[in-house]
C-alpha cells in the first residue's frame, strides 16, 4: 500500500479521471448547447410561457418516447410527482409508506403530504437501493393481514405502498420487488427522479412501477430548470394524473369547474421548451457520462482501501452522481477527504443524511437500518457533469 495518506490518492485519482479540466470542477451542471435558446425564444415570441403552449405536450410526448411508457405528464417538479403518483396510489391519512432511509429528503416528505407516514427501509449495498431479501423477511416479522391489506400489527396503521428510489441512477432489483408487493399486496413506485436514462434488464426504468416519477432539477442529467414528470403505463391512469396535477379543472371554453381537489403542479410551457431541448442531447449527455464514469473506474482501479461505484450487473446506468465507498479501515479520513478536495476546486460531497436521523422524522416506524448506515458513513459523491 502506498505511504501517501488516502485523502491524497483520492485527490490524485479524480485528477487523474479529470485530465485537461481548469479550474473549479462542480458536482453537476447542466450542459445547454443545443436548441434550448430557439424553443426558449420561439416561447418567447408566441407569449405562451404558462400553462398553454405546444412545448409541454412535445416534451411530454418526447418523455414517453424516450422511456417506452404510454404517458408522460409533465409538472413543476419531481417532489410534486411523487406527490401526485402517492395521492392517485390511494395513499392517504394515517397509511404507511415503505421509503429508503438512503434517499433525498423529497422522498419522504412526499409521502407525509398525503397524511401518511414514512416507513423507512435498508438498502443493499450492490445497487445502494432497496434491500428486497432484507426487507421480506422484515415484513413477514411485523406484517399482518387487515382488513384494507397489508397491516403493521405495531402500529396498526395500513402499509399501502412502497416507494424504490433509483439512487445515483443506479437501478435497483426490480423484479424482487415486484414479487415482494404481489406477496403482501403493496403498491409499487418507482421515484426515478434521478434516472432518466438509466435502463433495468434492457427497460426504461419507470416501466414497472404503478406509477413512476422523474425530475428535471438544475442537477439533474436533462434540466427544466425546476420540473418533474409522472410516468404511467395505462392511458386511464395518464389521464388521472394530468387531470389532479392540473387542478382538476373540467375542460369548457369558459367555465371554471372543478371535480375533484386538484394541485396547481402544472409545469410551464417555457421550462418545457428548455426540456425538449436537453431532450434532444440526452443520448448524447449519457454517452458521456457512461464515459467519464470508466475513466473514474479505471483511475480508481489501484487506489487500495477505495470502490469506485458500478452499475448492478443487470442494469445500464446513467451515472448521474458518480461515488466512491471507502473500506471500513479508511472510513475515518472521509472528512479529510472532503476538505482536501474542496480545498482544491474539485466539489465532492457526503451522501444525504439518512432520514430516520432527520429531527422531523425520528419518530418514524424503521426497520434494521445497517447497511445504510455503514454508506452513510463511506459514500462519497464526485464531479459528474457530462462535459467532463
Amino acid at each position: 500500500m502506498s505511504d501517501q495518506p488516502i485523502e491524497e490518492r483520492i485527490l490524485s485519482a479524480i485528477q487523474t479521471a479529470l485530465s485537461g479540466i481548469d479550474g473549479r470542477v462542480p458536482l453537476h451542471e447542466p450542459h445547454f448547447s443545443g436548441n434550448e435558446s430557439a424553443y426558449v425564444q420561439d416561447c418567447l415570441d408566441s407569449s405562451f410561457v404558462s400553462s398553454i403552449g405546444k412545448y409541454v405536450d412535445r416534451f411530454e410526448h418526447m418523455l414517453a418516447e424516450y422511456t417506452g411508457v404510454q404517458r408522460a405528464v409533465a409538472v413543476v417538479n419531481g417532489t410534486s410527482a411523487l406527490h401526485a403518483a402517492l395521492t392517485i396510489a390511494g395513499v392517504g391519512q394515517n397509511d404507511e409508506v415503505l421509503v429508503p432511509a438512503l434517499t433525498f429528503v423529497a422522498t419522504a416528505n412526499a409521502v407525509t403530504y398525503t397524511g401518511a407516514v414514512p416507513h423507512f427501509v435498508d438498502c443493499e449495498e450492490k445497487t445502494l437501493g432497496v434491500d428486497p431479501l432484507k426487507l421480506e423477511n422484515y415484513l413477514k416479522k411485523v406484517t399482518r393481514k387487515g382488513v384494507d391489506g397489508c397491516e403493521n400489527k405495531f402500529s396498526g396503521r395500513r402499509i399501502r405502498a412502497i416507494v424504490a428510489t433509483h439512487i445515483f441512477g443506479h437501478p435497483v432489483d426490480l423484479d424482487p420487488i415486484e414479487a415482494l408487493c404481489r406477496r403482501f399486496g403493496l403498491v409499487l413506485i418507482e421515484d426515478a427522479a434521478e434516472a432518466i436514462g438509466s435502463f433495468y434488464k434492457g427497460s426504461h426504468v419507470g416501466n414497472r412501477g404503478f406509477l413512476s416519477v422523474l425530475s428535471f432539477n438544475g442537477n439533474k442529467t436533462i434540466t427544466t430548470g425546476g420540473g418533474g414528470a409522472i410516468l404511467a403505463n395505462d392511458e386511464a391512469l395518464g389521464d388521472l394524473a394530468k387531470h389532479i396535477t392540473t387542478t382538476a379543472k373540467v375542460p369548457h371554453p369558459w367555465a371554471y369547474i372543478h371535480d375533484r381537489v386538484g394541485y396547481n403542479y402544472r409545469m410551464p410551457d417555457i421550462n418545457a421548451a428548455l426540456g425538449c431541448g436537453q431532450m434532444e442531447q440526452l443520448p448524447s449527455f449519457i454517452y458521456k457520462k457512461r464515459a467519464l464514469a470508466h475513466r473514474y473506474a479505471e483511475a480508481f482501479s489501484d487506489v487500495q482501501g477505495v470502490r469506485f461505484f458500478k452499475e448492478p450487473e443487470f442494469a445500464d446506468s446513467n451515472y448521474w452522481l458518480n461515488a466512491i465507498l471507502l473500506d471500513d479501515s479508511v472510513q475515518g479520513y472521509r472528512e479529510d477527504v472532503l476538505e482536501l478536495t474542496n480545498q482544491n476546486g474539485i466539489m465532492t460531497r457526503p451522501v444525504w443524511t439518512l432520514m430516520h436521523k432527520l429531527s422531523m422524522f425520528r419518530e418514524c416506524p424503521s426497520m434494521d437500518l445497517a447497511t445504510s448506515e455503514s454508506i452513510e458513513r463511506r459514500l462519497i459523491n464526485i464531479p459528474s457533469s457530462p462535459m467532463l
